[in-house]
C-alpha cells in the first residue's frame, strides 16, 4: 500500500506544477497584445494611411511607393517563420515598428502600447532593423566614392557653391545620450550632455558620402577625425582623390590637390581646408572665410534635414550604445535612400542669400605643414582674383 504522505506530496507537487505553467501561459502572450491584428497600430491606422501618401510620409517619413521599395530590399533579411507557439510579427510589420521609433524618438514602450507588442520585441526588433537597412543600402547609397566620383562631386560643388576642387564638406555633430551606465566622463561633451558623435563628409547635394559613428562625446571632432578610417586613409593619401588640377581661369597658379572643407575644429592640411582664425584679418582672408564657409554649410544642413526628418536626433536616446550606433547609420543610409528616390524639389541652392560669415568658435590645434598653407594661401588669392564672385565683398560685413 502507498504511503499517503507521499501520495500527498506528490498532488502537492503537481498541483503547483500546473498553477505555474497557466501561469506561464496566460503570460505568454498579454491579453492587449491578444488583439495585435484588430485593434494593432499597424494594421488598423497604417493600412488607412496607405490610402493617403502625404500622412503616411508624416507618420513614417517615407511615402508608400518608398516602403514598398525598401521593404523589397530588406524583407527577406528580416522575416521570421511562424512557430508551433505563436505566429511571428510579418517583415512589414517590422520594418513599420523601427522606421516609427526613427521617425520619433519615443521609448520603446510607447511603441509597444502603439502597436500591441511587447517592449522585449520593440528592443529587439529596432536594432535588428536597423542593421538590417544598413546592410543592405549602403552599398548603393553609401558606398566609398571611386576617383571619378570624387571628381564629379567637386565639379558639382564648384557649379553650385562656388568652390573649386572640393570634394566635400566635413564636420560632426553630436547625439545626444542619456548617461550610458558605468561609462564615467567617457560621453560627457563640452555641450554639458552626453552623446556618441558622428562624423559626416557631405557632397553638393546634402548626401552623406562617408560617415564614422561611435566617436565619445569628449573627444573633438579633429581627434575624431584622427581616429576614424576616413582620417586616417586622408592623412596617409590613400584616399582615391583625383590627380591635382588647375584652378578654372588660374593656369598660372599651378596644379592644386583636391580637398575638403571644414570648420576651425579641424586640423589644416593639404586636403583639408579651415579658416583663418580671428576677426581683425586681411580682406583676402575674410574672403576665404566667407566662400569657405558658404561651401561648408551644406554639411550643417544635412544635419539640419537628418534631425528635422529623424525626430530620434531630437531628444536623449535612451538605448544602448551600441544600438544607437545602429539606428544613427540607419538614419543617414535612408536620408540618402529618400533623396535618391524622392520626386520632391531638392533645397535650393543660394546666390545671394547666404548667411553672413559666422563668428569663430572652437579652436583646434593649427600645426600645419608648409604644403598646407601654401595650398590654402593660393585659394585665398585666387577668391579675391580670377574666382570672385560678385556679391562676396557685401557678405563681409
Amino acid at each position: 500500500m502507498e504511503d499517503p504522505r507521499k501520495i500527498a506530496a506528490l498532488y502537492l507537487f503537481l498541483k503547483r506544477k500546473s498553477r505555474q505553467n497557466a501561469r506561464r501561459r496566460r503570460s505568454w502572450i498579454h491579453q492587449v497584445n491578444q488583439q495585435r491584428n484588430q485593434l494593432g497600430e499597424f494594421h488598423c491606422l497604417l493600412q488607412e494611411l496607405r490610402l493617403d501618401d502625404d500622412r503616411f510620409q508624416r507618420y513614417l517619413r517615407l511615402t508608400v511607393a518608398q516602403f514598398d521599395d525598401l521593404l523589397g530590399r530588406i524583407g527577406p533579411r528580416i522575416s521570421r517563420q511562424d512557430t508551433n507557439y505563436r505566429r511571428s510579427i510579418s517583415a512589414s510589420e517590422r520594418l513599420s515598428i523601427c522606421l516609427r521609433y526613427l521617425a520619433t524618438g519615443d521609448s520603446f514602450r510607447t511603441i509597444a502600447n502603439s502597436f500591441r507588442v511587447g517592449v522585449s520585441t520593440v528592443s529587439y526588433i529596432v536594432p535588428e532593423v536597423a542593421a538590417a537597412i544598413w546592410d543592405c543600402l549602403v552599398e548603393e547609397f553609401m558606398a566609398v566614392p571611386t576617383a571619378e566620383e570624387w571628381k564629379s562631386i567637386a565639379e558639382t560643388f564648384e557649379a553650385k557653391w562656388n568652390f573649386p576642387l572640393c570634394c566635400g564638406a566635413l564636420d560632426g555633430k553630436h547625439v545626444v545620450l542619456k548617461a550610458p551606465p558605468k561609462s564615467g566622463s567617457m560621453f560627457y561633451n563640452y555641450k554639458g550632455t552626453y552623446s556618441l558623435v558622428l562624423l559626416a563628409v557631405v557632397d553638393a547635394n546634402y548626401c552623406f558620402r562617408v560617415i564614422d559613428v561611435g566617436g565619445y562625446g569628449r573627444t573633438s571632432d579633429g581627434g575624431i577625425l584622427a581616429n576614424s578610417t576616413f582620417g586616417q586613409a586622408l592623412r596617409a593619401g590613400t584616399l582615391p582623390l583625383p590627380a591635382d588640377q588647375t584652378l578654372p581661369g588660374a593656369d598660372h597658379r599651378g596644379p592644386q590637390p583636391h580637398a575638403f572643407v571644414a570648420d576651425e575644429a579641424f586640423p589644416l592640411r593639404k586636403n583639408l581646408m579651415r579658416p583663418f582664425p580671428g576677426r581683425n584679418i586681411p580682406r583676402e582672408r575674410k574672403i576665404f572665410n566667407y566662400r569657405l564657409s558658404r561651401a561648408r554649410m551644406v554639411v550643417e544642413d544635412a544635419f539640419g534635414i537628418l534631425s528635422s526628418q529623424w525626430r530620434m536626433y531630437r531628444r536623449a536616446m535612451e538605448v544602448r550604445v551600441d544600438v544607437a550606433e545602429k539606428c544613427v547609420k540607419a538614419t543617414c543610409v535612408l536620408h540618402n535612400f529618400l533623396r535618391h528616390t524622392s520626386t520632391t524639389a531638392r533645397v535650393n541652392n543660394p546666390t545671394a542669400e547666404v548667411e553672413p560669415l559666422p563668428g569663430l568658435g572652437r579652436v583646434a590645434a593649427n600645426y600645419s605643414g608648409r604644403e598646407a598653407i601654401r595650398v590654402r594661401e593660393v585659394f585665398t588669392s585666387y577668391f579675391s582674383a580670377e574666382g570672385a564672385v560678385p556679391w562676396q565683398d557685401s557678405r563681409l560685413s
